[in-house]
């Protein structure tokens, strides 16, 4: 899903504004969207407030995209904020309840945000603007031109008068509106707020620890639940006996839910419901549930393993791409190297585990959810439950990260049947032994890969067989399709990508940098091996593959590539990283790797910089980070934030995070055996960004996947040892002795 996330969603759309008063006095400025077709024939959809201006000149802007970490409740009203020239530190920011006809797409998805979002919420605050100074002006009777705004103050320059925001509000309110696609915008020199650090909103309230998140939600007359899935996917409940729970102290209902096959929505169960969470868990516990294990009861990790290897060494089955003519290429090149990588699934093992607080009456039901696609929760609930969307509120809560875990609305669909069972408000909460058992999990996959070098090391040919997961039916499992433009697609005249697929019954999902977390690591390892082969330096072997700067596609598309932008960003972690000669002075079993890559529109180049222990245990020093995201940071701390919490993310999927199954079950259930990387484990990591004459766009995801092959190439340059599997294991790293 958040591959798929349209980047035209709003410029396809036809925006209006609306003005009015606010409640209290002052001015509500609000904008609507409606599609192009539907403005054509007269129709309008419901009214959006974006902005809220007081007497007293507090401005009130609304966040309309769920926050689950990333800081887009800070980001997109500064964009507005900018526009109409306000003064930040009198803006109060407030986070949109969900609703499609007010705010269009409302996501957390695909580190769309940016290139959504960045020119129209400008215009709204441009258009703000506008009818403040048209009120000042007709005020004072003097031309519009002749007066100015900064920090919410209009000022009619010759005389110097002032007018507050505030003071024009009311009169501002009965302007008519302006068109939001010719209303003027600041040259991006005269920037106040945009590019300008600001801290989140809510962060001192997260040191402080009140409550925020999902999990702190709490309303009248709720309930809590918990709810026990079949341990093995696609399986059921068989047998139960219900009379235990029921008799534990402050139990209110204990009940089977029949659900269906798809785990998207609502699987079959049992659910616990209770005065309080610990005695619903309880009670729970004391439940033997027998279950019908369904269809994947034999499937397993080491299975899948034997499987790949077998079909590693037949014909693919899926041929994604084929340029020219590969086996001529490799029979005639000066070396051939061959090598083979394999990863696994891993959970998302978000913070804040599952949960989701709804009120089902009748055919209203209230939601309180922390979703990255709260429309999904209202469509979702709808479908289950048999009701109108439109008969759905749903409150859009802080989550404690997401990282594509809550694009999928499981937890929502079930508590709002829990609910409407218990006629009452119910917090489904799960354990987190539920959350990693249940997860929808970034795939594994194995990669069997060939590289033709020509006499100066250059790659000539690239032959690649993917053994992945598949839905069955001669489809990728969602988030482990190998995309056709898959790097070095395009930048070679002979390669092949294909593809063999393992039918799975785990479910699968997106995971931050869906599909290229994963890919980046075997494609730019495998890089780092035919460099070292061929011995070329890994930096020059790019650079020789590259070429001159040219743009592959459209500038813009999910397939686009621009290799002068890569290039820029390669050379800039080279002189950052003072590479040759750093790299050449490092002691002993110590070492340095690099990776890069391009998604989701942002060009990331990292390096790493270990040392590796005689026993095999790995101390990562530090890690650099370049990026080009475009011509504009918004918010220069989040952007650090994020590339920051990446690189974290990144090297803790490949020091320790594994899932397994065995039996058609995830082995795994908490952080005592799904190891995530620790503060004393997290290294320093210097940012640096590019900027290049393009659109901004997103970078929680696209800073991800470099660091995870820098690492393993380090560690490689540190011991001589090729990572071929992740996470790491150390034990092979250790020195032997006799």
């Amino acid at each position: 899903m958040a591959d798929d996330m349209p980047l035209d969603l709003i410029a396809s759309r036809r925006a209006f504004l609306k003005t009015g008063a606010a409640v209290g006095g002052g001015l509500l400025l609000s904008a609507g969207f409606t599609a192009a077709a539907s403005a054509a024939e007269g129709a309008a959809s419901e009214l959006n407030t974006f902005i809220t201006i007081a007497p007293d000149g507090i401005i009130t802007i609304v966040a309309k995209n769920p926050e689950t970490g990333q800081g887009i409740k800070t980001m997109l009203p500064m964009l507005i904020a900018e526009e109409l020239d306000a003064d930040w530190s009198k803006v109060r920011l407030k986070q949109a309840d969900q609703d499609p006809t007010k705010y269009a797409a409302q996501v957390a998805s695909g580190s769309t945000a940016t290139p959504v979002n960045y020119l129209p919420q400008r215009r709204v605050g441009a258009a703000g603007r506008q009818m403040l100074v048209e009120a000042a002006a007709a005020t004072w009777k003097v031309p519009v031109s002749e007066c100015a705004t900064s920090n919410s103050v209009v000022t009619h320059a010759p005389s110097g008068r002032k007018l507050t925001y505030g003071a024009l509000a009311e009169k501002a309110a009965a302007l008519p509106a302006p068109d939001l696609n010719t209303v003027a915008l600041k040259d991006p020199k005269d920037f106040k707020i945009i590019g300008k650090s600001k801290r989140g909103v809510d962060s001192p309230k997260v040191l402080r620890g009140e409550p925020l998140f999902g999990i702190d939600v709490v309303v009248p007359g709720m309930l809590y639940a918990v709810y026990a899935k079949c341990p093995t996917f696609g399986g059921k409940v068989k047998t139960v006996d219900l009379a235990p729970a029921k008799a534990m102290p402050g139990v209110t209902h204990a009940f089977i839910i029949p659900g269906g096959d798809d785990p998207h929505t609502l699987v079959g169960g049992v659910a616990v419901v209770a005065d309080s969470w610990w005695r619903a868990s309880a009670a729970l516990d004391k439940l033997n549930i027998e279950w019908d294990h369904g269809p994947h009861a034999d499937q397993s990790t080491d299975a899948f393993a034997q499987q790949a290897d077998a079909l590693s060494k037949q014909p693919a089955t899926l041929t994604v791409r084929k340029d020219g003519d590969v086996d001529a290429a490799l029979a005639r090149s000066a070396k051939v190297v061959e090598g083979h990588y394999a990863y696994p699934f891993v959970a998302h093992a978000t913070m804040e585990p599952q949960n989701c607080t709804v009120h089902v009456q009748g055919d209203k039901v209230e939601v309180w959810t922390n979703s990255q696609t709260p429309d999904g929760a209202r469509s979702g609930i709808a479908q289950v439950l048999g009701i109108k969307p439109e008969n759905i509120i749903v409150h859009m809560v802080r989550g404690g990260g997401g990282f594509g875990r809550r694009l999928v609305n499981d937890q929502a669909v079930e508590a709002a049947w829990i609910s409407r069972e218990a006629g009452a408000p119910v917090k489904l909460l799960w354990p987190r032994e539920h959350d990693i058992k249940h997860d929808f999990y970034r795939p594994g996959g194995f990669h069997y890969l060939k590289a033709g070098l020509d006499s100066s090391g250059k790659l000539a040919a690239w032959k690649h067989h993917y053994v992945a997961y598949g839905d069955g039916n001669g489809k990728f499992a969602p988030a482990a399709a190998l995309q056709p433009y898959e790097l070095p697609a395009r930048l070679i005249d002979h390669l092949t990508h294909e593809a063999s697929l393992m039918p799975l019954g785990a479910p699968t999902g997106a995971m931050r940098a869906p599909g290229s977390n994963a890919l980046c690591w075997a494609m730019q390892s495998f890089m780092d091996e035919a460099a070292n082969e061929g011995g070329v330096d890994i930096f020059d072997f790019h650079y020789a593959l590259l070429g001159e700067p040219r743009l592959f596609g459209v500038t813009g598309a999910r397939d686009a590539f621009d290799t002068g932008r890569a290039r820029r960003v390669l050379e800039e972690l080279h002189k950052m990283t003072n590479w040759k000669t750093a790299r050449a002075n490092l002691p002993a079993r110590s070492g340095m790797g690099m990776g890069y890559y391009y998604c989701h529109l942002g060009y990331f180049a990292e390096a790493v910089q270990c040392e590796v222990s005689t026993s095999g245990a790995i101390k990562v020093n530090k890690v650099w980070v370049v990026g080009d995201i475009g011509n504009q940071i918004i918010n220069p701390t989040g952007a650090l934030n994020q590339a920051e919490g990446a690189a974290i993310d990144g090297l803790g999927q490949a020091l320790g995070t594994r899932i397994t199954l065995t039996k058609g079950q995830v082995d795994q259930s908490n952080f005592y055996d799904y190891p995530m990387i620790r503060m004393k484990d997290a290294p320093p990591v210097e940012v640096r960004f590019v900027q290049s004459d393009h659109p901004p766009t997103g970078m929680g995801e696209p800073s991800l996947p470099p660091v995870i092959p820098a690492l393993c190439n380090a560690v490689h340059h540190a011991t001589g040892v090729r990572v071929r599997r992740l996470p790491i294991d150390t034990a092979l790293l250790k020195v032997k002795t006799a």
